[in-house]
């Protein structure tokens, strides 16, 4: 049965949030405030949060400075998946992945559908791997971003989840790159 293994230590992950939206600013971010908050209730550390608007290089200029940043273990984006002309969240993350985590993107909508049915479709929540650093593509919506950190990062983000999560496998994830990351978090 998947659960908290309460004989192992909690290490905390450093975690930058970005908000794509042209429209809103910190006293407005609705989002991005969900996650910050669940990001420290969770014993998290907030290593940055930034807005920016709907374009490709401005996502992709912050995402890769945080990706370069030996100090940030994840990066959740929240906002621009969807299919209007000005959603390029995906087109600027995805080329900077390594690896692509193919079933985020499928529990996500198996969350979502549950709630709010065939709508879901109108998400493209997306994750991958880029230099040992995970990173998290979700909608901009408040409630999409309660699905995804409750029903999926909360867990996959702490390393006593069993039967497993994405804390324990950080310390290899840069085997090529040599770089440190999670300390105290290998088995």
């Amino acid at each position: 049965m998947p659960g908290i293994d309460a004989a192992r230590s909690f290490v905390a992950l450093k975690i930058a949030v970005l908000t794509v939206s042209d429209t809103r600013a910190l006293a407005d971010d609705k989002s991005g405030s969900v996650l910050a908050e669940r990001i420290a209730d969770a014993g998290h550390v907030l290593a940055d949060r930034k807005i920016v608007p709907d374009d490709v290089a401005d996502i992709r200029a912050v995402v890769q400075g945080w990706i370069d940043d030996p100090a940030i273990d994840a990066v959740i984006t929240t906002g621009g998946t969807g299919f209007t002309g000005r959603d390029v969240t995906p087109e600027a993350v995805e080329p900077l992945f390594e690896k692509r985590m193919e079933g985020f993107s499928t529990v996500f909508h198996m969350i979502s559908f549950a709630k709010i049915g065939t709508s879901t479709l109108q998400s493209r929540a997306t994750a991958g791997v880029a230099r040992s650093t995970y990173i998290f593509c979700l909608p901009g919506s408040p409630g999409a971003c309660k699905d995804g950190w409750d029903e999926i990062l909360v867990n996959q983000l702490d390393v006593r989840y069993r039967p497993c999560n994405f804390v324990e496998i950080l310390p290899r994830l840069d085997e090529h790159l040599r770089r440190d990351k999670a300390k105290g978090a290998s088995v």
